[in-house]
């Protein structure tokens, strides 16, 4: 999405800010109110929540658009990945190894955004043939399954980045991938938490007004890749402090 042209709307480094705060808002909600409590203050904390995610998937893809060297920003996300998988899982309650209390959320979001990139680079590269990618793609879908978001957090950056330039489609993009999750758990897990899924779309508005420009800081970037784990290792300080070593989220 080129839109240097204009100076107007929000930069990167905006829009990281707002993922950032919505993030540690929904995160500190499950902290305190562990469990997915339907208290109509608790859910609209959670809806605050809900721009993190779109905002995460959107930049993954410009990430790869953008960067120099895509062999050092996969492997990047990669090792954040692992790092923050210790974090998330103290964080939540999660045992590090194993599945045993399920499939779902057993890893951070950002194991499936290592993913998503890595597909991403993967598939445009003309030389690859196409069952190569169709099997990197598959591969990648069920490596993701386990993480927060599970596979959509790969095939959404996946989509976005194969439609830069075209918001319109971006955000019918997200409004799909948003609508398969929510549908997951509102057959499977639980009505209400699928419902609430649908509230990534408050998000489109605010990545409508990305004006393509990172912003002055340069720093946005390393201090996001410090704080995601730095935030989660506090909240699972507080998790223990109230509550003890019990799990707080699905």
């Amino acid at each position: 999405m080129d839109r240097k042209n204009s100076s107007r709307g929000l930069t990167s480094n905006q829009l990281k800010l707002i993922a950032i705060i919505a993030m540690t808002v929904d995160h500190l909600t499950w902290a305190f109110f562990p469990g997915f409590q339907r208290i109509w203050y608790v859910m609209v904390l959670h809806v605050i929540g809900r721009l993190t995610a779109p905002i995460m998937w959107f930049f993954v893809a410009e990430g790869a658009h953008y960067t120099h060297n895509a062999k050092k920003y996969i492997a990047r996300l990669f090792v954040f990945a692992v790092i923050s998988h210790f974090a998330y899982d103290f964080a939540f309650g999660i045992p590090f190894w194993g599945m045993a209390a399920g499939p779902f959320n057993r890893t951070s979001v950002m194991w499936s955004l290592a993913l998503g990139a890595m597909a991403i680079v993967v598939c445009r590269e003309e030389s690859v043939p196409v069952w190569k990618k169709y099997a990197v793609i598959f591969i990648g879908c069920v490596l993701a399954f386990p993480s927060d978001w599970s596979t959509i957090a790969m095939m959404a950056p996946f989509f976005l980045y194969d439609h830069r330039g075209n918001f319109k489609r971006q955000a019918v993009d997200l409004v799909i991938w948003t609508a398969v999750y929510a549908a997951v758990y509102i057959l499977f897990l639980d009505r209400s938490y699928g419902l609430l899924q649908m509230f990534t779309c408050l998000s489109i508005p605010l990545l409508k007004q990305y004006r393509g420009e990172r912003g002055r800081w340069r720093g946005m970037k390393w201090l996001f890749y410090i704080y995601y784990p730095a935030h989660l290792v506090v909240i699972g300080l507080i998790r223990v402090a109230l509550h003890g070593n019990i799990p707080i989220i699905f």
